[in-house]
This record gives structure tokens, C-alpha cells and sequence, in this order.
């Protein structure tokens, strides 16, 4: 009895032990446990009670102290318990928030309310807070994609699962500002990066022109001063592809190649490959010229209009909505309405020796003319957001050139007259359409059209002779391309591209009577890899990738491996590697010097496997840049060789103008280019040599200098830039192109019959030329933008001789020496206005 007594009186005492501090209770769980309590001191202060038994559960504890108290208990990842009056409890919208790669909680994640209030995550990546009327919020954390949570009906009893989507963002390619001018920029993978927007200034020019610009680049020519002749690295300019937002341009140059036909006021980005190319693009064995007007970021509305001595223009971006804006773009030449002095200069290159100005030098009695010319072009882009993933953009663009000209002599009362009508157009359209299924995964797809077409009319009245030649091309396929990035190094693309081509050519004269009709077709199916590697920490910059083209027609497959590789020594020196192989399914040729009334004289046509082979060329250039100090040192050496050339796409006009055989052209050759930047002066001197010869094995001289080589070129420019003030100075220099001689040992010269020596075995003058250009804007108070510009090509008046032939004269019966010359002195005036 004693002994039971002394147990009852302990458990007794014990008892009265137990009856706590409540503070105590939960700091004692806390221990056992490993949980955390959240509490206000308001719910607890002086709150007493027998605590739970050690051997219950945590579960069975606070079931324990909620029956025993006014309060509830509620326990959040096992960890976490938060402590309410019942009375007074909040709801609470609580989640949990993990990253999609490895499914692991993100710590320190930004949680932005509505209301402005912001929390971050835990450790384990959760998060809570008081439920209000309407919850909206955001999750935010640097690597990773802002998701937006936008619910009313949330349920508070049940935490949120939220992935966040890793935001991996491409390294941008290092680029070297400020090159020849700025606005034009040098990127890793060896291409050329113009922006017209933030273009300066280059000698002779007072617009970004496009492919004027391009000439500045070294390796870059036109043999016969212009835009529709460019030859880069030998090529000729058929062998370039040029692009305008996906659509393929046939026709570049306004005013038969002396003005561009891309308005330089458009364009936002212009890129131009030498080598080394995307595997995306292909139908071309030299460059490529890719121009898109689509703006990288969003732009506000905006106006502007200009006039120079040639052509006016407008343009005009109208912002819709937030997600949808309209683009339209027009230039008309003035020429119709008035003859500037850089008109008459243009008139004169472009129409000396062609039939036009023959039929006067042949008629020098009572000659009379009367010409009419005129131009435009025109753009159109609708872009329109289709939710957060999706864009679609139509383009729509018209070229067109328009040459009307009536002669009429009178000799010996013998009338005679002819009606010569020229007309050169080029439209198309793309519709694209782009889907970012996630911050990795991003498709392309584009539907586009292009057709070009020349007409050539020629009447003459007293013979009653109508003569119609006709070039029309069309061209239409669609493009497929998925980017998949694989982490922030690495990158793959696919693609499948299809292109169709028909080009028809067309002869037709009433007297005699004549009439052919040529038309042919190409389709070609091609599967596209590349992969991107960029390393910024070891330096290395590596793009592959192959297409696999398949001709239809001719049940061949051609793969086109290009590969793109910089190496950076250090933040100065950077090395670089370019080769590709490439191909072509169309060239132009000269049937006749005298087609197209000698202005155009070029036709498309397509491949046929034998006597007009598909072209195909293999290039390599290794490329050394250093930048230090303001001093940038480009040096690049390269080899190419174009294989199923045909003789009648070279422009000959000596032995082999009317040879029809096929070849190749091989080309080694060094370019490079110095600047110095000194605050705001810039210049620049660039200097290229190649070696360029043909290859006709079936011909008498099977090895002989290219046509379009200029073994040394020297180009040098001096630049001023200051707030709003720009000038710019240059020259160009270089050694006269090859010409053949006639070999007068051999003519009998009382009925002479052209014998030439072997082609191109000499050359022409020195061509040197000196430009100057000038331009300044103003702001007013109301925001208006004035521009104004001034420039002169060949100052010095220098008469340069870009080409040099023989022919027999049918006036005297001898042999007559026929001279081009380039563009005398040239002046040219611009304003514009914008806002």
C-alpha cells in the first residue's frame, strides 16, 4: 500500500508538472521533430497546457494541441508548421516552384503579386501568401522564362506545382564595329553585317545603299562600274544569290545597274558571306546577299520622305496594335519629269555603244530623238503576333524599269525610224510564319514566289521588221527550318527546303519570219543539318552543316558540306577558317552582244546536265584579325574554283564570243584591310591581289587570264564624324581588267577579217577614281528630322576605260576600236525629312 500510494502521489506531481508554457510545448517539438514553427506573439503569449506525450506522433501532437487550444496547426512540407487562431485563420495560395531541366526546387525565385508585394522561394523552392480577391502574379528568376499565373479560382488547401522554362540565350556573335564605316560590322562566322539605320558614311555615297556599299568590301568589284555586274573573288554577278526577306532577286539594279534596286531607306539588316555561308542557303557558287527589312525589336510609328537627283521615295511603319504593324515603301524616278545633270552622266554610261547610240553615229543627217526612262519599286509588310508563340509576316515587293526610245534619220531622202522598248521587272511575295514552342525549340516556315521578267521590242518602220526577245524566270518554293538548342554551347538545325525554277526564253521576227520558244523547269528537294558550337570561355566558335540537294529533273544528288570556324588567341586575335562547297541550277548568258538592244544583254536560263553544266565551286579562306587600340588588321587569303562555267556566261567578246564550250575558273588570292579610328576621324586603306585564270579544255588556249580580274585593287578612305556633321574622301585604284588585241601581223588590212592573239593577253589603263560625299541633320523642337547630303563621284574627271573591243566598221570596212568608259565627273544632291 505504502508503495502504491508513493506512485500515485508521483504521478500526481508529475501531472501537475506538465501544464507549460506553450511556447516551451512547440520549442520542445521543434527539437524532437525538426520542424519550424510560424507564429505572432499575440496567439501565444501566457497560453498554458499539459504538453503532449513524447511517444505520439507529430501528427497526434497537433491534433493534440488543436483540441486543447483555439488555435490550428498547419504543417507545409513537412518541415513547416504555421500557427492560426481558428477564428482568424487567412486562406493562403502556396506553391512550389522547380526548374524543368533537372526538377529540382529554385531557390531565391522572385514572386511579383499584383499588388506589387514581392517573396521569394525557399530552399525548397516554395512560396505562399495571403489569398485576395483576384491572384494574379509572376515568377521570375535569372536563367529561366518569367511564367505569368493569372487565376481567380485557386485553391488554397493545395500547394501550386509550377516549372519554370530554362531561358538559354545565344551568345551573340562577336562582332568588330565601326568597320569601313559605321554601321557595318564584322561577325564570327566571316560574314559582313550592314545597318542601314546606323550607317555613317562612305565616299561617294549619301545613302546606305546596299550593294554600293557592298563594293567597299574587300575582294568585292564591279568590272564595269555597276550594281548589276558584281563580281566577288572572279565570280560573276549571276554567280551571287541576293535575297530580300526569302524572296530570290533577278533584277538588282535600277537604271540598267547604275542605282540599286533595294531602297536603302528600308532595310534593317544586310548580311553578305564571301564563304563560308549557312547550309540554308544555296543556288549560288559565289556570295550570298541576304537583306531583311523585319526590325529586331518593336519601332514606333514613323514617316519619312526624300528626293535626290535621281528618284523620291517615301516610307511609312503604322503600329496597328501591340502585336500587328504595316510597312510600305515606294521610289519613282524623276527622270521622267526632269534631267539632272547626274541623269545626263548616267544616260551616257549606260547607252554608250549599244545599238541607241550606234543608230546615230550611223545617221548624221537630220537625227532626231526622242527617249522617255523611268523606274520605281515599292514594298509591303503586314506582321502580325499571334498569341505569345506565334508570328506571320507578308511580304510583298515590285521592281520595274521602263526604256522607251524613238530615233528617225533621214539620209539622201531615205527615211528611216525605230521604236526601241525595253522593260525589266521583278516582283514577288513570302509569307513566313515563326512558332517559339519554347525557350529551346523555335520552327520556320516560309512560302515565297519570285518572278523576273526583260522584254526586248524592237520596230523599225520603213522595214516594217518587228523584233521580240524575251527572258522570263519564275521561281517559287517553300523553306522549313527548326532551330533546337541543346544547351547554352550548343545548337542544332534541320530543314527541308523545295525550289522550283522554270525559265522561258523567247525570239520572234515577223520579217523574215522567225519564232522560238524555250522553256525549262528544275525542281530540286533539299535536307538541311548544321550544328553551332560557341565556347566563350575557350574561344571557340564552330558552325557545320551539309545540304543535300536533289535535282529532280536529272536524278542527281549533290551534298554541300560548309564548315565556319574562329578561334580567338586572345580578346585581340582572333583566327578564322571558312570552306564550303556549293552549287547552282541557273546562270545567265550573251547569245548576242547586240540583244536587248546591248543595255541588258543577259538571259537566265537553266542547267541541262550537258552542254550547260549545273556549276559547282569549293572555296577556302583563312582569315587572321586583330583589333587593339582603336587598330584593326584584316588579313585573308583564299582559293576558289567554279567547274561547269560555260563561255557564253563570261562576256566575251573577242575569238570566243561565239564559242560555245564549257570550263572552269581557279582564283588565289590575298585581301586586306587596315584601319585606325582617332576619336571621330576613321580611316581605312584596303588593299586585294588575286590570280585568276580560266580553264577550257577543249579549246585551243586552254589557260588564260579571267575576264573579270583585276590583280591589284588599292582602296583607301578618310571619315569624319561629329554629333550630326559627316564627310567622307576616298579613292580606288586598280589595275586596268584583261583585253585581247587584235594581231595586225596576220589582217589583211584591205579586207580585213578580225584575228586576235591569245585571249586576254593584255591589259587595260590604270582605272583611279577620287569620291566625296557629305551629309548633316537637324532636330527641330518638334521632333522633325531634316537630312541633307552632297556627293561627287570622280572629282579629278578622270576618263577611265572599263572595256575595250574590235569590230569591223560597215562604213569604212576597218577595223575599229570600240571603248567604254566609266562615269565622268557625277554629282548628286538628297534631302529628307523625317518624323
Amino acid at each position: 500500500m505504502f508503495f502504491i500510494f508513493f506512485l500515485a502521489l508521483n504521478l500526481f506531481s508529475q501531472d501537475k508538472e506538465k501544464a507549460m508554457p506553450f511556447k516551451k510545448i512547440i520549442t520542445n517539438i521543434e527539437q524532437q521533430h525538426q520542424v519550424v514553427f510560424n507564429y505572432t506573439e499575440d496567439n501565444v503569449t501566457g497560453l498554458q497546457l499539459i504538453p503532449p506525450g513524447k511517444s505520439l506522433s507529430l501528427d497526434q501532437k497537433l491534433q493534440y494541441l488543436s483540441r486543447n487550444t483555439n488555435l490550428s496547426f498547419e504543417l507545409i512540407k513537412r518541415k513547416f508548421i504555421n500557427i492560426y487562431k481558428k477564428e482568424s485563420r487567412p486562406q493562403i495560395i502556396c506553391g512550389y516552384v522547380f526548374s524543368d531541366i533537372d526538377k529540382k526546387p529554385i531557390e531565391n525565385a522572385n514572386v511579383r503579386l499584383n499588388s506589387g508585394t514581392q517573396i521569394t522561394t525557399d530552399s525548397e523552392g516554395y512560396f505562399e501568401f495571403e489569398k485576395g480577391p483576384k491572384n494574379i502574379f509572376s515568377i521570375s528568376h535569372i536563367g529561366f522564362v518569367t511564367k505569368k499565373i493569372i487565376s481567380e479560382n485557386l485553391d488554397s488547401k493545395d500547394c501550386l506545382k509550377i516549372v519554370l522554362e530554362s531561358e538559354i540565350t545565344e551568345l551573340e556573335e562577336i562582332k568588330t564595329n565601326a568597320i569601313l564605316a559605321s554601321g557595318i560590322s564584322k561577325n564570327s562566322d566571316g560574314s559582313f553585317e550592314i545597318k542601314p539605320k546606323k550607317f555613317g558614311i562612305l565616299p561617294g555615297l549619301i545613302e546606305p545603299d546596299a550593294l554600293q556599299t557592298m563594293q567597299q568590301i574587300p575582294g568585292v568589284n564591279s568590272i564595269d562600274e555597276s550594281v548589276s555586274s558584281i563580281n566577288v573573288r572572279g565570280g560573276t554577278h549571276d554567280q551571287n544569290l541576293f535575297l530580300w526577306n526569302g524572296i530570290r532577286i533577278f533584277q538588282t539594279g535600277h537604271f540598267f545597274g547604275l542605282i540599286s534596286v533595294f531602297n536603302p531607306n528600308l532595310a534593317h539588316t544586310i548580311s553578305i558571306y564571301k564563304n563560308g555561308s549557312s547550309a540554308f542557303y544555296g543556288e549560288s557558287v559565289s556570295s550570298v546577299v541576304a537583306i531583311s527589312s523585319t526590325p529586331e525589336t518593336a519601332e514606333k510609328n514613323s514617316f519619312s520622305a526624300g528626293i535626290n537627283m535621281i528618284n523620291a521615295d517615301i516610307y511609312a511603319k503604322y503600329n496597328l496594335s501591340k502585336k500587328s504593324y504595316i510597312e510600305i515603301s515606294a521610289r519613282k524616278s524623276i527622270t521622267d519629269y526632269l534631267e539632272t545633270p547626274t541623269y545626263k552622266e548616267y544616260f551616257n554610261k549606260v547607252f554608250q555603244n549599244t545599238t541607241i547610240t550606234d543608230f546615230s553615229k550611223n545617221q548624221n543627217i537630220n537625227y532626231q530623238s526622242d527617249k522617255e526612262f523611268d523606274f520605281y519599286d515599292a514594298t509591303f509588310k503586314y506582321a502580325q503576333k499571334i498569341g505569345h508563340k506565334d508570328l506571320m509576316i507578308v511580304d510583298l515587293i515590285t521592281i520595274k524599269d521602263n526604256l522607251k526610245v524613238f530615233q528617225s534619220a533621214s539620209v539622201n531622202n531615205t527615211n528611216k525610224s525605230e521604236t526601241n522598248i525595253l522593260r525589266q521587272q521583278n516582283y514577288g511575295g513570302n509569307l513566313s510564319w515563326k512558332r517559339n514552342w519554347n525557350s529551346f525549340n523555335t520552327t520556320k516556315i516560309n512560302i515565297y514566289n519570285s518572278a523576273y521578267e526583260l522584254l526586248g521590242d524592237q520596230k523599225t518602220t520603213n522595214e516594217n521588221q518587228t523584233v521580240t526577245q524575251e527572258n522570263t524566270v519564275g521561281n517559287n518554293g517553300i523553306n522549313l527550318e527548326n532551330n533546337h538548342t541543346l544547351n547554352s554551347k550548343l545548337s542544332i538545325n534541320t530543314g527541308y527546303q523545295f525550289n522550283e525554277i522554270g525559265i522561258t526564253n523567247l525570239e520572234q521576227v515577223n520579217i523574215p519570219s522567225f519564232y522560238r520558244k524555250i522553256k525549262d523547269v528544275l525542281r530540286t528537294h533539299t535536307l538541311i543539318l548544321e550544328g553551332k558550337y560557341n565556347d566563350t570561355l575557350s574561344r571557340i566558335i564552330l558552325n557545320a552543316g551539309v545540304r543535300l540537294n536533289y535535282i529532280d529533273k536529272f536524278k542527281k544528288y549533290i551534298p554541300e558540306p560548309r564548315l565556319r570556324f574562329n578561334y580567338g588567341f586572345s580578346k585581340n586575335l582572333n583566327l578564322e577558317l571558312l570552306a564550303e562547297l556549293k552549287s547552282q541550277n541557273s546562270q545567265q548568258i550573251i547569245d548576242l552582244q547586240k540583244d536587248y538592244f546591248g543595255i541588258e544583254k543577259r538571259r537566265w536560263i537553266v542547267s541541262n546536265n550537258t552542254t550547260v553544266p549545273i556549276q559547282r565551286s569549293r572555296q577556302l579562306s583563312l582569315n587572321l584579325f586583330y583589333k587593339k587600340n582603336d587598330w584593326l588588321l584584316d588579313v585573308e587569303n583564299f582559293y576558289k574554283k567554279v567547274i561547269g562555267i560555260t563561255s557564253s556566261s563570261q562576256g566575251f567578246q573577242n575569238q570566243l564570243e561565239f564559242v560555245r564550250t564549257t570550263g572552269d575558273y581557279e582564283i588565289v588570292g590575298t585581301e586586306i584591310l587596315i584601319q585606325k579610328k582617332m576619336n571621330h576621324f576613321l580611316t581605312w586603306l584596303n588593299y586585294t591581289y588575286n590570280n585568276n585564270n580560266y580553264n577550257f579544255a577543249d579549246y585551243e588556249y586552254p589557260s588564260f587570264p579571267n575576264n573579270f580580274e583585276l590583280t591589284h585593287t588599292v582602296s583607301w578612305a578618310g571619315i569624319f564624324e561629329k554629333n550630326n556633321f559627316k564627310i567622307a574622301l576616298g579613292t580606288k585604284w586598280s589595275s586596268g581588267r584583261p583585253k585581247t588585241s587584235p594581231d595586225f601581223s596576220r589582217i589583211d588590212l584591205s579586207n580585213p577579217v578580225l584575228i586576235y592573239n591569245k585571249p586576254n593577253n593584255t591589259n587595260l589603263t590604270i582605272f583611279s577614281q577620287v569620291n566625296f560625299s557629305t551629309t548633316y541633320k537637324w532636330k527641330t523642337a518638334n521632333g522633325i528630322q531634316y537630312k541633307a547630303g552632297i556627293s561627287i563621284l570622280n572629282i579629278l574627271n578622270r576618263k577611265n576605260e572599263i572595256s575595250e573591243n574590235y569590230r569591223i566598221s560597215s562604213l569604212s570596212n576597218s577595223i575599229e576600236e570600240v571603248e567604254t568608259f566609266s562615269l565622268q565627273r557625277t554629282p548628286n544632291l538628297s534631302f529628307r525629312i523625317s518624323f
